[in-house]
């Protein structure tokens, strides 16, 4: 039997049927299995099947115990066609893997799907309604309410930034009006979202079941590391993956599957200006500076919340790390782990005009339209010299950001949602953003 454990060491550890709902640990760490029935996942065939039957075989290797809930579930039920990736040849030694054909045109999708449908079912056997709280620096928030906008069990609240997400990706969020779905655009950054959030799901103050759909949740991670098992199917070496890397729970289950059995050689992780995973793969230091805006926003963040996995993993236990965190606003690792931690991961820093720069060289090299996210994967695949093919993974549609494109390339014009959006603007106050969740779901 797995058990689910806390980064930060509290001693109470959930089942797979607990951690479905789960937020934070007690001690406001994050969970992580203990063991995994599957040694090498290297060992899962797709054989025969579907993508999604494939991830179901995924979900019950890594935790016997989620066969009830996946065998008879549809887990991507809002993808009109199948959610298998696509792949797209560059060069001969260079694959992109699109992961932005589900219903919001995100990668967010391939997992939060499978989690909405599963915590549905999970609340539906308890016989309990549950209140999800996420914060979102783009594209989770769109994709968490359609994962729940049509569960019978689950109402949701999203907080965003205010004026710092794409118009596109605010009116996905903000134009599905319906009774079980609350927007708020909080008046500061996507960190302080995050951390309203998780005092929130930490102190519950509402009264009733809350569950996180971010990547702080374990299934998440789950949903994730399913796609990286089915990209090395495809290959007859290992590869390299190149990743834009923000909240770093994309390349966190590229680590989760490198560790238990997947041929990942390198894990490239591409940044904006706001740029701390770079500097934390460089030196081992963790320390968040102010968060800027950018051209690619969902990459906007400087405390990376699925980080401390890995902080875990590396130093087994992240309590100490992150308590120097709090107290310093910085925390380092041991000289020892920087070097482990330089031998699987590199990272590349694009600023704005790079981003842009990259959007035009991509399109006159190979005649494609990328997100300015997925430009900074890609350029660091092309550039990357090792031996294996490295896969770039393309994370949004060019149409959520052709406010972007657009400009800059003149076969492209600019997409809107003309829908009527129905959002809340508050102020940066827990108190305020509780009391007005109370009163919406009163």
């Amino acid at each position: 039997m797995v058990n689910y454990q806390s980064t930060r060491g509290h001693k109470d550890s959930l089942s797979f049927q607990d951690v479905i709902l789960s937020g934070l640990a007690p001690d406001k760490g994050l969970y992580l299995p203990d063991s995994i029935t599957l040694e090498n996942l290297a060992y899962l065939t797709q054989e025969d099947l579907s993508y999604e039957n494939f991830v179901k075989t995924i979900f019950i290797s890594l935790d016997q115990a989620s066969a009830k809930y996946v065998e008879d579930l549809a887990i991507y039920p809002g993808f009109e066609n199948s959610p298998e990736p696509v792949l797209k040849e560059l060069n001969d030694a260079t694959v992109v893997m699109e992961l932005f054909h589900g219903p919001t045109k995100s990668f967010k999708d391939y997992a939060l799907q499978p989690l909405g449908a599963i915590a549905n079912r999970r609340l539906d056997e308890l016989g309990e309604r549950g209140l999800v709280i996420v914060a979102t620096s783009g594209d989770t928030g769109s994709a968490a309410i359609q994962a729940v906008k049509n569960s019978d069990n689950i109402d949701i609240v999203v907080l965003h930034p205010a004026n710092k997400v794409s118009e596109y990706q605010r009116k996905q969020m903000t134009s599905v009006i319906q009774d079980n779905v609350l927007n708020i655009a909080v008046e500061g950054s996507y960190d302080d979202c995050q951390k309203i959030a998780k005092d929130l799901l930490s102190e519950n103050p509402f009264g009733r079941r809350i569950i996180s759909l971010n990547s702080i949740n374990w299934l998440r991670v789950m949903g994730q590391v399913s796609y990286y098992v089915w990209l090395t199917k495809q290959f007859t070496s290992p590869i390299n993956v190149a990743i834009p890397s923000g909240n770093f729970g994309n390349a966190y289950s590229a680590l989760f599957g490198r560790s238990k059995g997947l041929p990942v050689n390198k894990i490239l992780c591409s940044t904006n200006v706001n740029d701390v995973l770079r500097r934390f793969i460089e030196t081992g230091e963790l320390a968040p500076e102010k968060t800027l805006p950018s051209v690619a926003p969902s990459m906007d963040i400087q405390i990376p919340s699925s980080l401390e996995r890995l902080i875990y993993d590396f130093t087994d236990g992240a309590s100490k790390f992150y308590d120097t965190l709090l107290k310093e606003n910085k925390a380092k690792l041991s000289d020892d782990k920087i070097i482990e931690l330089n031998h699987i991961f590199s990272s590349t820093t694009f600023l704005d005009d790079d981003i842009k720069s990259e959007i035009k060289s991509l399109y006159e090299e190979f005649g494609s339209i990328f997100d300015p996210h997925s430009v900074t994967s890609i350029r660091m695949a092309l550039d990357n010299q090792d031996s294996v093919p490295t896969v770039a993974v393309a994370t949004a549609s060019p149409e959520k950001f052709s406010n972007v494109i657009a400009p800059l390339i003149e076969t492209s014009s600019e997409v809107e949602i003309d829908d009527i959006e129905e959002y809340l603007k508050l102020e940066n106050d827990k108190f305020v953003i509780s009391e007005s969740i109370k009163a919406y779901f009163s």
